[in-house]
C-alpha cells in the first residue's frame, strides 16, 4: 500500500485499438482514485508476451508483467468475451503469473460484450482467480450490448458507467482484506 492508498494495476486482455475494454477499465480506475487509491492500466499491447511454455516461463516482457502485477495491492481484470469466455490474451498474461503475483490479492473482475451478458466469461474468470488463491470481488461489472453502451470514446449510459467506477472503488475499499486460512484445496492446485 502507498502513501496515497492501495495500488490497483487494471490487466486490459483486449488488443483492439479501440477497445470498449479498455475504455472501461479505465472508467474503473477513476473510481480508484476517487476512492484514495492509485491506478495504472497494464495495456498488454505494450507487452511481448509469447504463447506461454512453462520452459520459457521468462520469455519476453513476462518478468516486467509479473513485477507490475506483484506489486500492485488489487488487480482489475478487464476483458472482451470471445465465445463465451474470456479472451485468448489474457489467459496467455495469466499463464505468466501464478501464486506470487496473486495469492492472498484482491481482484476485481469487468468484461465486456457484444452481445448478451457476459456472465460466463465472468465466471470462468473468477474460477481461475480462485485456483490463484485470490480474493474475487463480488461486486464485477459487465457491459452487454457494447455497440450500444459507449459513444465517442466514453460510457453512453451512466448507470452502466457508474457500476464499473463502483468496481475499482470496490478494489480499493477491500485491497487490503486479511485472506482466508488455506483450505485443503488450495493447496491441490499448485501445477504440474
Amino acid at each position: 500500500m502507498t502513501e496515497t492508498g492501495p495500488h490497483v494495476v487494471a490487466v486490459c486482455g483486449s488488443l483492439r485499438d479501440a477497445s470498449k475494454t479498455r475504455i472501461a477499465l479505465e472508467r474503473a480506475l477513476s473510481g480508484v482514485e476517487s476512492a484514495g487509491g492509485t491506478g495504472e492500466l497494464l495495456d498488454l499491447r505494450a507487452f511481448e508476451l509469447p504463447m506461454f511454455d512453462p520452459d520459457a516461463s521468462d520469455a519476453g516482457d513476462a518478468e516486467r508483467l509479473r513485477e507490475r502485477v506483484g506489486a500492485a495491492d488489487a488487480v482489475l481484470l478487464g476483458t472482451p468475451m470471445y465465445h463465451g469466455s474470456y479472451s485468448n490474451v489474457l489467459k496467455n498474461a495469466l499463464d505468466y503469473c501464478g501464486f506470487d503475483e496473486f495469492e492472498d490479492k484482491t481482484v476485481g473482475l469487468l468484461a465486456v460484450s457484444g452481445g448478451s451478458f457476459p456472465v460466463s466469461a465472468l465466471e470462468h474468470l473468477r474460477s481461475v482467480c480462485r485456483a490463484l488463491g485470490c480474493w474475487v470481488l463480488p461486486h464485477q461489472a459487465a457491459v452487454p450490448r457494447s455497440s450500444s453502451a459507449f459513444a465517442d470514446g466514453a460510457f453512453d449510459d451512466e448507470s452502466l458507467a457508474e457500476r464499473v467506477e463502483v468496481l475499482g472503488e470496490r478494489a480499493v475499499q477491500y485491497a487490503n482484506i486479511e485472506p482466508d486460512p488455506n483450505s485443503f484445496e488450495s493447496e491441490q492446485n499448485r501445477g504440474a
